[in-house]
């Protein structure tokens, strides 16, 4: 099993933006050194807290800054822009960081977003379905494009100003050929999104506020996705993250990971859970759907020792089944000796015990 990096992020609406951006970056920066497998960053134009406002933007300053991570969008959202930009800005992208490129995509979710784009009355899934089908088009398609699907409001082409002896009308490919991994986040039980994700090969990253079992309904979905198109889901392509911190004792891990009225994650929790209550979105959090909403409760960190953190994950993987790689949810660091040492046990200690007791399990069927 892998392990990734995700991060949204979410900092103290009194700190300060520059500070926070180069935390951010030191946090994937440090990632990196520590043999994560890739990092994705989240973006929003309109949130204090969610500070960054382009992910593919950020990710780019981190090129030359990381050695082998794989730098990923989490997500750039396709309703707030042409995909005709998403899909040449990508292929540059992928080609400066010579194929250490994720594209993560979402139809972005934040009203506030959409409002300030104009586009809060717009249908935004439907946005993203033209968008990706537009930018997969530019990736495949050779000039002059001549791109027109039915129902579709995107039409593209450079027919009449294609001047191919000086490249005029000509747009990138991606240095991944025939395209970067494509990831879409899953926010809900039972998905039919990841159904559709599963048909288009693109690849899910299960959301850390979910409990274990919504979880769980995910891949029955990705799997039937697949099977529509006759091929085989392979659960080395399903991501699930999670909010851990690993301390080196038990007080610690649970004062630092929620107890505390102060603690980063607490924060973080209850940052998203008011958000999505004021959305009408926030029967993910539920336990069952009939549950009453004074019932909810922002408690989704896995907190501990390093056994005790090992003994979490591989609990969870009872309940889902096999999954390629556990996401590692970033949090503000209110203390970056704690965070920083969080992130070490769970590269150097967490991971190895777990993969250790995943392939002991395997021997022994």
């Amino acid at each position: 099993m892998r392990l990734g990096y995700f991060s949204m992020p979410v900092h103290p609406l009194h700190r300060n933006y520059t500070e926070t951006l180069k935390e951010d970056r030191a946090a994937i920066i440090f990632c990196d050194e520590l043999g994560f497998h890739d990092a994705f960053m989240g973006e929003h134009l309109t949130d204090k807290a969610e500070n960054v406002t382009n992910s593919m933007l950020f990710q780019a300053t981190l090129i030359h800054s990381t050695k082998q991570i794989r730098l990923a969008t989490g997500t750039t959202n396709l309703s707030h822009t042409h995909p005709v930009l998403v899909a040449t800005h990508a292929a540059m992208m992928d080609h400066l960081a010579e194929g250490r490129f994720i594209l993560g995509v979402s139809p972005g979710a934040l009203r506030s977003d959409a409002e300030a784009l104009g586009i809060i009355d717009e249908d935004r899934n439907q946005l993203f379905a033209e968008a990706i089908d537009i930018i997969l088009a530019v990736w495949e398609g050779e000039p002059p494009y001549n791109i027109e699907f039915p129902d579709n409001r995107f039409k593209v082409t450079t027919e009449e100003t294609l001047f191919e002896e000086v490249g005029v009308g000509i747009m990138p490919k991606p240095y991944q050929q025939p395209r970067p991994e494509i990831v879409g986040t899953v926010v809900a039980p039972y998905s039919k999104g990841v159904t559709a994700m599963g048909a288009r090969d693109f690849h899910p990253l299960s959301a850390h506020f979910l409990f274990d079992k919504w979880v769980a309904t995910h891949w029955g979905n990705y799997k039937e996705g697949k099977e529509s198109v006759g091929e085989v889901a392979d659960p080395d392509d399903w991501r699930v993250a999670r909010a851990i911190f690993v301390a080196d004792d038990d007080s610690t891990a649970k004062r630092y990971g929620g107890d505390d009225p102060d603690s980063p994650y607490r924060f973080y929790y209850n940052q998203i859970l008011t958000k999505l209550r004021r959305s009408n979105r926030h029967a993910v959090f539920k336990h069952d759907r009939d549950e009453p909403d004074d019932a909810i409760t922002p408690d989704r960190v896995i907190a501990g020792t390093v056994n005790e953190v090992v003994d979490c994950i591989l609990a969870l993987r009872d309940i889902t089944g096999d999954f390629g790689e556990l996401v590692y949810a970033g949090i503000d660091w209110a203390d970056e000796t704690l965070a920083r040492r969080s992130m070490q046990l769970m590269a150097e200690e967490v991971m190895p015990r777990v993969n250790d007791a995943i392939g002991g399990a395997r021997a022994a069927d």
